[in-house]
This record gives C-alpha cells, sequence and structure tokens, in this order.
C-alpha cells in the first residue's frame, strides 16, 4: 500500500478532532481550517518518522505545534490582539450550537440548553490556553492522559495537574456566570 494512502486511512478519521482542537486554540474557524490543512500536509511528509500504535495523539501534536506557530507568528506581526484579551470579549453576534437532549425538546428546553451551552463554551474560551488546551484534549477529544502528555510534551503528573487546575478555573468562571444572571434576573 502507498504511504500516501495508509496516511489517508489513518488520519483522515481524525480530522474532526483536528479541527476542534485548532479552533480551541485560535479560536476562529477560518484560521483553524487553514492550520489543520497545514498541519495535515506537515503530518504527511513526516509520515515516515510515525512508529505506528495510534495515529491521533501524533496528529495531534502536528496540529498543536501549527496552531501555536501560527498564533506566535501573529503576535509577532502586531497584526491581532494578544490571546488572552481576544478570550476576554465575546462575539454578540454568535450563536451558540443546540445540543438536544432528545428529538422534541420543550422551546424552554431548547432555551435553557442554548444559554448553557453558551455560557460553558463562553467560560471555556476564558481560560488560558494552556489550560484549555488540557481541557479539550481531555473533554471534548476523550484522550487519555499519557496521550495528552505526549500531545503537549509534558510528564503525565503536569496534565493532571493542568486539569485539576482547568476545571477548578471553569467551575470558577461558570459559578461567577450563574451568580451575575442570578443577580441580573427579575
Amino acid at each position: 500500500m502507498r504511504p500516501r494512502t495508509r496516511f489517508e486511512q489513518l488520519a483522515m478519521p481524525h480530522l474532526n478532532a483536528a479541527h476542534t482542537l485548532a479552533y480551541w486554540l485560535v479560536r476562529n474557524r477560518a484560521d483553524a481550517e487553514d492550520i489543520v490543512q497545514d498541519a495535515y500536509i506537515r503530518a504527511l511528509r513526516a509520515f515516515a518518522s510515525f512508529r505506528g500504535g495510534d495515529i491521533r495523539p501524533w496528529l495531534l501534536t502536528i496540529v498543536r505545534n501549527a496552531a501555536y506557530r501560527w498564533l506566535s507568528v501573529r503576535q509577532r506581526a502586531s497584526n491581532v490582539i494578544p490571546i488572552e484579551d481576544a478570550f476576554s470579549a465575546r462575539d454578540p453576534d454568535a450563536k451558540p450550537v443546540l445540543e438536544l437532549a432528545s428529538d422534541e425538546p420543550s422551546a424552554e428546553a431548547r432555551l435553557i440548553g442554548a444559554q448553557d451551552h453558551a455560557r460553558v463554551r463562553a467560560a471555556l474560551a476564558a481560560l488560558t490556553p494552556v489550560f484549555r488546551e488540557v481541557l479539550v484534549l481531555r473533554e471534548i477529544e476523550e484522550l487519555s492522559y499519557a496521550d495528552i502528555a505526549m500531545i503537549i510534551e509534558t510528564p503525565v503528573g503536569t496534565v493532571m495537574s493542568r486539569l485539576s487546575r482547568a476545571r477548578t478555573e471553569l467551575r470558577t468562571k461558570l459559578k461567577a456566570m450563574i451568580d451575575k444572571d442570578e443577580r441580573h434576573a427579575l
């Protein structure tokens, strides 16, 4: 089997995971698509160095590195605001994505679900990048601690520590949002 065909068989099923990680790191869908395209090209070129096993952590490492390289170039070029500032402001026109619990939810359930989803997305976006990336890799992409450690090039203990701190920070941000909403309620 040709290396390119083998690469496509192994890597293409993880395209959504790659896009999810890139999006949560750069917070722009178009840029995330560019980053994933660049990462897949780099992965294809480096496929000979892939040692077998699960390709997902190897591929997501390349995506992560491409995203951080992109952020670094953008910041050096001074044509965007720092990433921390970008996450402090939300796009008022952004539409929350609904995750429906059943086929026919009530209008009230949809409204509550959309509000909860928007809160979680806003709180996740407000986290620092090192916390956000471990949460995305663990909770959204469901990677193991060992795979995350390989991707972010840190010991497993550091991954566990960052996850703990990220969850605490996420909980704190969500609680502050809920408290603020309750104070402004009728």
